[in-house]
């Protein structure tokens, strides 16, 4: 049996689907606005979208006033089209094709977003490989905010299993490396009116170094 291709995968999801067929698709990104919100991250901050996909935060974020925005994901295609969307605006932002699991930062952010896109590692490896990467790639006193189905939550999204999480489970994961400040249970309604859990966590980085 072959190994499962993840980046053919999501290429084809976003080639096939438009921005409002997917059960991710929120015109207003309320919750990750929030935490930015609470936390006070400055304009001049570096701020990377993990996962992000063609989804709206990058926009919000200009209109915010955000200046050093990165958006990753493993589809190009993706990008490709957040890129086409925001025209003459996406000059502002820089583009990285990398898989969430594996990518190795080449400079440090204050504020790791990743919404729906942790979830999706379920071997114990490619979790500690992703904590790795983000703890390395997160400035001393940063923040990570991650948001994952619930234990109450699907178990499977676009086709693939998923791991779920909750507020214990999530900061008992990530204890090693960062200090847990928020929590709170979402609903988010899809495109197509169902209700999916979401455990969302912020972090600080803890003041440690790995050996």
């Amino acid at each position: 049996m072959g190994s499962f291709d993840r980046q053919k995968h999501w290429e084809n999801i976003y080639q096939s689907k438009r921005l409002e067929e997917v059960s991710w698709y929120q015109p207003t990104p309320k919750t990750s606005l929030s935490f930015l919100k609470q936390f006070n991250i400055p304009k001049h901050t570096k701020i990377i979208d993990v996962g992000g996909g063609d989804s709206l935060l990058v926009d919000h974020l200009i209109d915010l006033g955000y200046l050093n925005i990165t958006v990753l994901d493993i589809s190009e295609s993706a990008l490709k089209r957040a890129r086409q969307r925001l025209g003459n605006r996406a000059n502002k932002v820089k583009w990285l094709v990398a898989d969430a699991e594996t990518f190795v930062a080449t400079e440090q952010y204050d504020f790791w977003h990743d919404r729906a896109a942790f979830h999706f590692l379920t071997e114990e490896q490619e979790i500690e490989t992703y904590l790795e990467n983000a703890q390395r790639s997160i400035k001393s006193e940063g923040i990570l905010m991650l948001g994952t189905f619930s234990e109450e939550g699907p178990q499977k999204c676009s086709g693939i299993k998923i791991k779920q999480y909750s507020e214990s489970t999530m900061t008992a994961l990530l204890q090693r490396f960062f200090e847990k400040l928020k929590c709170k249970s979402v609903n988010h309604k899809t495109p197509f009116e169902t209700i999916q859990q979401f455990t969302f966590c912020s972090f600080r980085k803890l003041q440690i170094d790995l050996i």
